[in-house]
């Protein structure tokens, strides 16, 4: 383990699953070893749920929602029961992003300005907002009076990846446990510790048993939370390709599914576009956690006229990068998660080398360092839009430029893309820039930056996913409508 590791022992070494409010014994002996990418060298294990560990968890998330408390409190009481589970993440924030870094190589300093307190942000924001949200309504409607009731959608199986492993699972989890539902996790098999935090909290919240399950398991155990009957909804974030097999298992038996898959998103660079303010301002989302990220602005698109100035300014950002240790403050580029991971990365540069790009920065290995899966930021120039590496999403430090001649080919070029989750449009010509962003077939876009609006919904286009989280939209996914008709002359 690496010497600026602060962990201690037990929180690196999970020896049980949680299932209905306690820590049980797993049906097999099965790990999954946790490597850490920076060193190749194992730092950690928990164990390997089979299908039937997910099936007791599943069993007992079912009996509490069908027969336990939670989804007859009260929102506000929710929200209450609640609070002692976030105060127990809040005051191991520091602990949160050290385990993170150490799991999938999140450079610190972003682990502890984003990995580790956005899960806390993301719950203060969901109990505060089921304080106020519409569970129920009447309207008058147009043939007699009707009561709207907004009810829990059941018991949901949560799957999440392994870039930002907490912030995503509270994504889901928060509004879920606020509207009512009843949670099976299905962390990661890469970042399985983490996960065991909210284990830690729920039994020190005293939430009840059931009401929170968490159980790690390999890719090929994970379909069981799909396919079991029991199950109301699933939501899952990762690939796309992943997300398209989720969807079909989903569809075979009407189960409710939201998906947040992967993304390969425009930033749109005007001609008028200072390069001196945008660059720095781009740089950091365009190649944040190495580009392990759906969000990642690695599509860059330049008119025609400053491509050549564009290029350089992105080629000089982006060897000026600081690529080492996660560990160290220092690092703004840390490795990839898994050697698989470094192996696509490289395939598609040498694909971007053979369909005639050009690499201007970066496209092999840094030196100096034998071990962790480490990729040089790397920049391609005199991209094509058909590429592969400007169709496809790479999943790691590679940027492609391509030009374009004016707003339209901008915009034709942005919706030339099987994804539509995030963008950004930069110019100091705020109706320019909104007039394009309506055009964009994207789920997200941001003026002049980047940033997620964690009161708005979030969510893709087209391959990008299916449904919106964050914000009231976020809330009402985990909802069934159920209206009951009153009688006339009923007052509301």
């Amino acid at each position: 383990m690496s010497s600026h590791a602060i962990i201690q022992a037990p929180d690196l070494v999970r020896e049980r699953l949680f299932i209905g409010g306690d820590m049980v014994e797993p049906e097999a002996d099965d790990l999954l070893e946790v490597i850490s990418p920076a060193t190749e060298e194992r730092i950690g294990s928990a164990p390997s749920s089979t299908p039937a560990d997910i099936a007791r968890a599943v069993h007992s998330a079912r009996a509490a929602f069908d027969y336990g408390p939670w989804p007859r409190m009260s929102p506000a009481e929710r929200a209450d029961a609640l609070g002692p589970f976030t105060d127990h993440l809040r005051t191991r924030i520091p602990q949160i992003a050290q385990l993170i870094t150490e799991e999938m190589g999140s450079p610190i300093t972003f682990s502890n300005r984003l990995q580790a307190p956005v899960p806390v942000m993301l719950l203060d924001y969901f109990r505060e907002l089921a304080m106020t949200f519409p569970f129920e309504e009447d309207r008058a409607g147009l043939t007699g009076p009707a009561r709207i009731l907004r009810e829990p959608v059941g018991v949901v199986g949560q799957i999440v990846p392994w870039n930002a492993p907490l912030i995503l699972t509270m994504v889901s989890l928060a509004p879920a446990l606020l509207a009512g539902c009843t949670v099976v996790l299905k962390p990661a098999p890469e970042t399985p510790l983490d996960a065991y935090l909210l284990a830690d909290a729920a039994l020190e919240a005293g939430l009840p048993a059931g009401v929170l399950n968490i159980v790690p398991a390999d890719r090929a155990n994970s379909e069981a939370l799909v396919r079991h009957p029991l199950v109301d909804k699933i939501s899952f974030t990762g690939s796309s390709a992943t997300g398209r097999r989720v969807a079909t298992l989903c569809g075979e038996q009407f189960k409710r599914v939201t998906l947040e898959c992967g993304g390969k998103s425009p930033a749109i660079i005007l001609e008028d576009a200072d390069l001196d303010t945008v660059v720095p301002a781009l740089m950091p989302y365009a190649i944040m956690m190495s580009g392990q990220h759906c969000l990642a602005q690695t599509r860059i698109l330049a008119h025609r006229s400053q491509y050549r100035q564009t290029v350089d300014a992105i080629s000089q950002a982006a060897s000026a990068l600081r690529v080492g240790d996660p560990h160290d403050p220092a690092t703004e580029v840390g490795p990839l998660v898994a050697e698989r991971q470094r192996r696509r990365v490289e395939d598609y540069i040498a694909s971007g080398r053979q369909e005639g790009a050009v690499v201007t920065v970066g496209g092999g290995r840094p030196s100096g360092r034998p071990k962790g899966w480490y990729v040089e930021p790397t920049v391609f120039a005199d991209v094509e839009s058909q590429m592969r590496i400007a169709q496809d999403e790479i999943f790691g430090p590679v940027l492609v430029v391509i030009p374009f001649d004016d707003d339209n080919d901008a915009v034709r070029i942005a919706n030339d893309s099987k994804y539509g989750l995030s963008g950004s449009v930069w110019t100091p010509d705020q109706d320019r820039a909104l007039s394009i962003a309506r055009r964009v077939r994207t789920g997200t876009l941001t003026v002049n930056g980047y940033r997620i609006e964690f009161g708005a919904p979030f969510g893709g286009y087209k391959e990008s996913g299916i449904g919106r989280e964050f914000g009231p939209e976020g809330l009402g996914s985990f909802l069934e409508y159920k209206t009951i008709n009153l009688p006339n002359g009923t007052a509301h």
